[in-house]
């Protein structure tokens, strides 16, 4: 039996000073070059290691099928830095970008696999500022690492 996957969404939260060379390697494999960006990837053990990995320069958490759609609707883009529309989305066999929203939730398609789609989102930084230190863990009154379904929140201050 095969176990249900989870949609995850990490969120880059630190520039690119003091950080070891390996890490920068894992974010770039994540393709996560610059602060403020975000990509959505399932909770394979490959991503989860690359996550632990750079876990002092980002954060992650399980995100709601309401902010993958959000997250499309807003910061989705396509090929020459357009927006990603309902109409595109008809092309890839999806009525709508709630349907696309969806799919990715239940993992039936992979964001990053789709064609002349953006793999990442660029976001703002959190309207009111991160509430803790980005250096410090999250679960230690901090911003970095993994947060669970807290991201969700981050996210909303962030599209």
């Amino acid at each position: 039996m095969a176990e249900q996957r989870k949609c995850l969404v990490a969120v880059r939260i630190r520039g690119l000073s003091d950080i070891p060379q390996e890490t920068k390697d894992t974010l770039m494999m994540l393709r996560l070059t610059r602060n403020c960006h975000a990509t959505l990837l399932d909770d394979r053990p490959a991503y989860v290691g690359m996550l632990r990995k750079s876990k002092n320069c980002l954060t992650w958490g399980e995100v709601s099928k309401e902010n993958i759609a959000l997250l499309l609707k807003k910061r989705g883009r396509i090929v020459g830095d357009k927006k990603l529309t309902d109409d595109y989305v008809k092309d890839l066999d999806y009525e709508s970008l709630d349907n696309l929203a969806e799919a990715i939730f239940n993992m039936e398609v992979e964001f990053s696999s789709l064609p002349e789609v953006k793999p990442v989102f660029r976001l703002r930084p959190p309207t009111k500022g991160f509430k803790g230190k980005i250096k410090k863990s999250y679960a230690a009154g901090g911003e970095a690492g993994y947060r669970g379904e807290a991201i969700n929140d981050l996210l909303k201050r962030m599209v």
